[in-house]
Formats: C-alpha cells, sequence, structure tokens
C-alpha cells in the first residue's frame, strides 16, 4: 500500500474552508490534525504538554505510525498546521473544534474516565465568543454528548449558539494515515442542519472521493463506535474459543478458520486465531461499554462481552502454558527469547499489550526474559522495568531456550528459522501469532508449537486482505 502524495488546499478544496482546531494531540489527535492539514486545511493542535507541541512544532512525531512524520513534515512544509497550548488562541482560531482526547479506564472500575473529556470541552466553550461547532472524536459512553451539550452551552458566553457534534474515529493502529485519508465510512452525529453543514465542509475533500457519510443523532453516533470494537473483539475471540476447542480434540483452528472464511455471511477478515486482542481501544472500550449498559439498566443485552473478555485474557495464559510445556514442565532459569512487545506489528503502543503481559507473566514464573520489539521497547521498559530488552533479534535469541513470537512484525515472520537455530540454545519455538512458516521451522530441526493447532502440524497460511497486510503500511 502507498500512500499518495496529496497537492495543497488550492487544488484540494474548492468549497467554504472552516479552520480546524485539534484538541489533544496523541495518537489520534495529532494523525487528525496531520492529515486534515495535508488535505489543504489550516490547522491548530493544541495540547497541555509543552514538550509534545515543541516535537510536533519542530517536525517530529512522539510516537510510531508508519507514514505520519513524512505526512507532518508536508503540512508544515506547506505552512497549514502549527501546534500550542494556548487554548485562547484555539478558541479565537477555529470554526471546528474536533477534541481527541483520552478516556482511559477509572482505577478500580470498567467505567471510562471523562475527566480529560469534560475539560477539553469546558476550556474551549469558556473562550469561544462566536459562533463554533464542538465535535467530539473520542470514544465515549451513550450519552455523554447529550450531557456535554447542556454543560458548554451553560458555561459559553453565547450559550446555545456554541453547538455540539460527535464523529466517531475508525483507526487502525499501522494504517492511522490511509484510515484517516481514506476511511470506509465517516459517522455524523448531529442536532442541526448547520453542524451537519460544517462537519461536510470540514470533511469535503474526503466526501468528494466517495466515502459514504451516515448522518444520524449523537447517541447513535456514540454508539457505533463501541459497537464497531465490541462486534471485533466478539469475532477475534471467537475464533479463539475454538481455539480452546481444538486444543481439547486435537482439530486445526487454522482449517477451521478457513473453511468459515469461506461463508460470505462470517468472512475471514480478524478470523485469525493467537494471542488476542490489546492495546489502548477494544479492551477498555468493550468494557467501559458493558458498564454503562448496566447503567442504562440493559446490561444483560451485553453480558456475552464480559465472556469475550475473559477469552481474550485465557489466551495469554495458554501462550505461557506451551512455552511451559516446551520448556519440561517449569521455567525457572529458562531462558526465553520473547519477540515483540507492541500489541501489533507496526506501532510502538504498548497498552494492554498482549505480549508484553504474556512476557511479565513467563518472568514472574522465574523464566530469565529476553525482549525485542522493533519499536517499542523503550515504551515496554517504562511498563516492565524489570524486564530484559535486547537492541536486535540476533542479541534477543542468542542463548534462548524457549522462543516464542508474540508481535508478528514482518522481521520476524522473515527471519531464517536456519540462522536463528545457529544462536540459539535449544530449537523450541512457540507461534503466538500463527504467523511463522511451521513447515520451514520444522525442517530446520525446531519444534513448533501454536494456539490451536496439533503438535504435528504443516504450513497452512490463513487469508488475508490487503488491508490488514502488515507488510502494506
Amino acid at each position: 500500500m502507498t500512500l499518495q502524495r496529496l497537492e495543497p488546499a488550492q487544488n484540494i478544496l474548492t468549497g467554504p474552508t472552516p479552520r480546524l482546531t485539534v484538541i489533544g494531540t496523541g495518537y489520534l489527535g495529532a494523525t487528525h490534525a496531520i492529515c486534515m492539514a495535508v488535505l489543504g486545511y489550516d490547522v491548530l493542535g493544541v495540547d497541555v504538554d509543552p514538550e509534545k507541541v515543541a516535537r510536533l512544532n519542530a517536525g517530529e512525531v512522539p510516537f510510531f505510525e508508519p507514514g505520519l512524520p513524512e505526512k507532518l513534515r508536508e503540512a508544515l512544509d506547506y505552512g497549514r498546521i502549527r501546534f500550542t497550548t494556548d487554548f485562547d488562541e484555539a478558541a479565537a482560531f477555529g470554526d471546528v473544534h474536533f477534541v481527541c482526547v483520552g478516556t482511559p479506564q477509572l482505577p478500580g472500575s470498567h467505567a471510562a474516565d471523562l475527566r480529560y473529556v469534560d475539560a477539553a470541552f469546558t476550556a474551549l466553550a469558556e473562550r469561544i465568543d462566536r459562533k463554533a461547532l464542538l465535535v467530539g472524536k473520542s470514544t465515549v459512553p451513550i450519552g455523554t454528548a447529550a450531557r456535554l451539550t447542556a454543560l458548554v452551552q451553560s458555561v459559553s458566553p453565547i450559550g446555545a449558539e456554541l453547538e455540539l457534534a460527535w464523529n466517531p474515529e475508525f483507526l487502525r493502529e499501522g494504517f492511522a494515515v490511509e484510515d484517516t485519508l481514506r476511511p470506509d465510512r465517516l459517522v455524523f452525529g448531529v442536532a442541526s442542519a448547520y453542524a451537519e453543514r460544517m462537519l461536510r465542509e470540514a470533511f469535503a475533500p474526503i466526501i468528494a472521493n466517495g466515502t459514504p457519510v451516515v448522518v444520524a443523532d449523537t447517541a447513535t453516533a456514540e454508539l457505533v463506535k463501541v459497537a464497531a470494537n465490541s462486534f471485533l473483539a466478539t469475532k477475534i475471540s471467537y475464533i479463539n474459543a475454538m481455539a480452546e476447542v481444538c486444543e481439547a480434540t486435537g482439530a486445526d483452528v487454522n482449517l477451521l478458520a478457513t473453511a468459515l472464511s469461506f461463508d460470505d455471511r462470517i468472512g475471514g477478515r480478524f478470523l485469525k486465531p493467537g494471542l488476542g486482542f490489546g492495546g489502548g481501544c477494544l479492551p477498555k472500550d468493550i468494557r467501559a461499554f458493558r458498564h454503562r449498559a448496566e447503567e442504562l439498566g440493559v446490561g444483560a443485552a451485553v453480558r456475552f462481552l464480559d465472556e469475550v473478555d475473559q477469552i481474550n485474557l485465557r489466551r495469554r495464559s495458554r501462550t505461557v502454558d506451551l512455552v511451559r510445556e516446551l520448556a519440561g514442565g517449569s521455567l525457572v532459569g529458562v531462558r526465553v527469547a520473547a519477540l515483540g512487545a507492541a500489541f501489533k506489528p507496526n506501532s510502538d503502543d504498548v497498552r494492554d499489550a498482549p505480549a508484553l503481559d504474556v512476557a511479565r507473566q513467563l518472568y514472574l514464573e522465574g523464566a530469565l526474559v529476553s525482549v525485542y520489539d522493533p519499536e517499542a521497547n523503550a515504551n515496554a521498559h517504562k511498563m516492565y522495568p524489570d524486564l530484559e530488552y535486547a537492541e536486535n533479534l540476533g542479541k534477543c535469541v542468542r542463548g534462548a531456550e524457549v522462543t516464542v513470537l508474540l508481535t508478528e512484525w514482518d522481521q520476524f515472520r522473515r527471519a531464517d528459522p536456519t540462522l536463528l537455530g545457529e544462536i540459539v540454545a535449544e530449537k523450541r519455538i512457540v507461534d503466538g501469532r500463527h504467523a511463522l512458516d511451521a513447515s520451514a521451522y520444522r525442517r530446520a530441526g525446531w519444534e513448533y508449537r501454536a494456539l490451536g493447532r496439533p503438535v504435528v502440524a504443516e504450513t497452512f497460511e490463513l487469508g488475508t486482505d490487503e488491508k490488514d497486510s502488515v507488510a502494506a503500511a
């Protein structure tokens, strides 16, 4: 997949061009701000972290995302974007204000922590003195937009003239630039013709490219995001539940997944068994959804999501079981090479990362764990400084008695099993992501194990979609 260079504003935007602010320059906010600037809008990014603002103004993206640094440089060169900590400047600058701050899980609860969302909307509303549109993009519980509308209109100098809409994001880490510039749909949660018009102007080039637009009320727009994440999590956990059945019966979950994928009612995308999902969205979003459903009195309708969550977590402990089995029954003193720390390839995000969780569990059972990730070592070290981190693949696996693939980076998928076999102590590998060539590893003398597959299983490559290709970003 090649990300095309887009020409500057005068060649893209032909209609009204509202000025945009983006509040929050984390993963979502920075990506949205940069891509909107590349599309030709004048954009002001806002964050409370002066260091992050300085790095972005200097052309440095503070996280790993393929293609985004080049887009930032492009936007800066065109003079379409800058970043600030000044909310007064943002209020005076923008016609449409996108709020992209985080909604983490509350400590000790499954509920979403909305303090950052509330603070961002309030800070803007108190300062805006002309008609404008506030747009939430953060993932929030149903009913948040209605509550925030009352809040911002009560504190704004212009009262009801300040309107609020919701525009959920559907970004995949590792593919965020493509998903922003060429999304599969846009959802506008609005309460007025004015809000819809402003959003259409703010996304004019994307709409002109043929992207479908769903115009809805704000509650439906809020629900679209959590419903999509819940459905995806359910599909992933379903095939992993089948992997548990396969392990008990000697069946092969890869063959099962392939047979199911030919049914066009089911499809093959994300019907891939393995270590399961993680990251900063799916786990906390499905938990917050369950919590909110309970508050609304419809908890029974989504109670199945609790089992979806539990199936996902069991895959981590089962991966540890496979490593322990290969090690002979005990992990004490066993040297284990853990390949991967990020929750998925093409990302440095270690939030709720299954890979890092497995490495930590191995360590707690007494294993001598060496972790290597092409991009996430630094973030992983901040989270678990007691683990050992190698600077490259060779150093990670040197002397290993068991090797375990935890994140399917292309570097790991393409590694030569014969060469790896020359530097490990024992040729024993657990493929936690069904990403390796099992037959090639066996020919090279490795003992190969994978979740949901027979002890002796040949290579069987699952079908992939171009949009999900690890090598495409």
